[in-house]
């Protein structure tokens, strides 16, 4: 992990015909705005989070301890790390 990457969570299920990927919030908060690394066994990717819910209600900001669905550019699994890059 780069030393400009924070983790955020953890991915725990992807929805394909959505693009969306449910991510558990475990170390920090994540906003709308901040650019994010999604890497797993087969996942490499960086994207800014342009959309993010909460039992289906759109949501600034998503706090630890909650989970979240956030809309991806690409292919998202269960257990890929989300990392904040700063």
């Amino acid at each position: 992990m780069p030393a400009n990457e924070l983790k955020v969570g953890v991915v725990t299920h992807y929805y394909s015909h959505l693009s969306v990927a449910v991510v558990a919030v475990t170390d920090r908060l994540l906003q709308v705005g901040n650019r994010i690394h999604i890497k797993g066994h087969t996942s490499d990717f960086y994207q800014t989070v342009d959309s993010i819910q909460i039992e289906h209600e759109s949501t600034a900001v998503a706090n630890i301890g909650q989970a979240v669905g956030l809309r991806v550019t690409e292919h998202a699994r269960e257990h890929d790390v989300v990392y904040l890059v700063t």
